[in-house]
């Protein structure tokens, strides 16, 4: 092993490693832990020099005065995942005890979260006088309790308008830890948009009320909205029109969307980006059986042939707990990279809680672009 001493290594400067110790070299290439017990074994002849290992490279490096590995930052609480740090009308305020109290615009709201394992006291003032409360029945499901709440209203991220609607499994039709993936690729529209002039065809599945499909029209973007539930579809149309978007190049379809996706293939019809939201499980509007296990890999497959040539990104969202980060890093790289090269990166998504600064884990997101 080689490497610079400490006195001549300043921020953002590197350490090679070069391959004369192979055993050592093994040892960082493996998994965490071994690489964790090759540092710890090896700190003193480090000189007591906190590191970070670039994984796939040979690269050494030091970025200042706390150079820890995204699994460090990770276990001592630092900000890793994907957060979505850019609302003004949402808020996680504070969790505990298999509970979230939310700010939705002018209302408060307490939803269980299964994340929320610990049971920290509940000191702020919005517990007690929260406007929605939604219940978690022992026997499955639960049901809404309300306090001065009014049946519809509205909140804004950017430009962008959604309606919310409490209704059935807690849900108020909107994922507010989805904008960290609405800002990363309606910066890639946009620039596509601006350098080229070209068209871009986006693709949402699964697409719910609509949070990306007018995220992506609002870049620019002409977007082929599907859902099996016609009701969801709707909702999505409401929002487009309250976001200054009634008249955007979307197309608007109650469909399942493995059978649409298959039909696109035979029609020969190609989408420069797509991005998916798959449910755990859910049934199409013929009553067709989806269970993200079992269908996930496959349909991946399939959409992956109506990728155009110069298709710019890819998106996968997860809210099942099997699927991690890893998982949807690994199908985007097994499915895509091979017929169109790119980069992969996955991780999880998250809310910041303003009570703490912590971060509050959602699901995980695969991108490739």
């Amino acid at each position: 092993l080689t490497f610079a001493p400490r006195k001549t290594c300043h921020r953002g400067s590197n350490l090679t490693l070069h391959s004369y110790h192979a055993t050592a070299l093994d040892s960082i290439h493996d998994d965490f832990g071994k690489r964790k017990h090759f540092f710890q074994k090896n700190l003193l002849f480090f000189n007591v020099f906190p590191i970070i290992y670039k994984e796939h490279t040979h690269q050494l490096s030091c970025p200042g005065k706390f150079c820890l590995t995204d699994r460090q930052k990770e276990r001592d609480g630092q900000k890793t995942m994907w957060t979505a740090e850019n609302w003004k009308d949402y808020e996680v305020i504070d969790t505990s005890s298999g509970e979230k109290l939310e700010r939705w615009g002018d209302y408060l709201l307490v939803r269980p979260d299964p994340q929320v394992i610990w049971n920290t006291p509940k000191e702020h003032s919005g517990w007690r006088k929260m406007n929605g409360h939604y219940h978690r029945s022992a026997k499955g499901g639960g049901e809404w309790e309300f306090f001065q709440l009014p049946d519809e209203w509205s909140i804004h991220y950017g430009e962008l308008t959604f309606h919310l609607k409490p209704f059935s499994f807690k849900h108020t039709g909107l994922f507010p830890e989805q904008a960290a993936n609405w800002d990363w690729f309606s910066s890639i529209i946009r620039k596509t948009v601006k350098d080229t002039g070209r068209p871009v065809k986006v693709l949402n599945l699964f697409a719910y009320t609509g949070g990306a499909t007018i995220a992506a029209a609002k870049a620019g973007a002409s977007v082929t909205h599907v859902d099996a539930s016609k009701g969801m579809v709707t909702w999505a149309k409401e929002n487009a029109v309250s976001s200054g978007l009634g008249n955007a190049p979307i197309r608007w379809l109650v469909d399942d969307c493995v059978k649409f996706v298959e039909r696109e293939i035979r029609r020969g019809n190609t989408y420069d980006a797509i991005i998916m939201d798959p449910p755990s499980y859910g049934r199409g509007p013929k009553g067709e059986i989806w269970k993200i296990e079992e269908n996930i890999f496959p349909f991946l497959e399939l959409t992956a042939k109506i990728l155009s040539k110069d298709a710019l990104f890819f998106l996968i969202n997860s809210y099942t707990t099997g699927l991690q980060p890893a998982v949807l890093s690994y199908m985007l790289h097994t499915v895509i990279v091979p017929q169109f090269g790119g980069t992969v990166r996955a991780d999880e998504i998250g809310l910041p809680v303003s009570s703490n600064g912590l971060i509050l884990p959602c699901g995980a997101s695969g991108r490739w672009w």
